[in-house]
């Protein structure tokens, strides 16, 4: 996943998908790179979908299937399409955010080149370099720093 990317973006996904049409994990999992790179994780939206359970945004039933082994079908419920909703609007607020930064952006590069049609190149993408800002990210202060500290004289 991108470093900017949000992490909870996979909810709002899957509620959308299932308000679209009831599935199984699989097919929701086929479904999801248009609007999400979740990296080809089907482990992570089947443990989404279990979390959404528990919480009742989504249920599931078990369905018999005349090739293979039966399959769990997931529904949204009505929670799960008020929380959709309330996402939405979330994320529509994060858009509008959004298109105020790039249009900075493009003022300040003085150009109407947009970072977002640009090619990636993937060894330099950076989610894998470790560093979107071209800033190097701060040693992360292991226990044995914090123990040492305050007894050098």
């Amino acid at each position: 996943m991108a470093e900017l990317e949000p992490r909870s973006f996979l909810r709002p996904c899957l509620l959308l998908l299932l308000h679209e049409r009831d599935d199984h994990g699989y097919g929701l999992a086929a479904r999801l790179p248009p609007l999400h790179d979740g990296d080809g994780d089907a482990g992570g939206v089947y443990r989404a979908l279990r979390g959404m359970e528990r919480i009742g945004l989504v249920r599931s039933e078990w369905h018999a299937s005349a090739v293979g082994p039966a399959r769990r079908t997931y529904h949204l419920t009505l929670a799960g399409v008020d929380c959709l909703d309330a996402q939405a609007r979330e994320l529509a607020n994060v858009h509008a955010a959004l298109h105020v930064f790039m249009d900075r952006y493009a003022a300040l590069s003085g150009s109407d080149r947009s970072p977002v049609h640009e090619e990636v190149n993937h060894d330099q993408h950076p989610a894998r370099t470790g560093c979107a800002t071209g800033i190097p990210r701060p040693r992360p202060v292991r226990a044995q720093d914090r123990a040492g500290r305050g007894t050098r004289g």
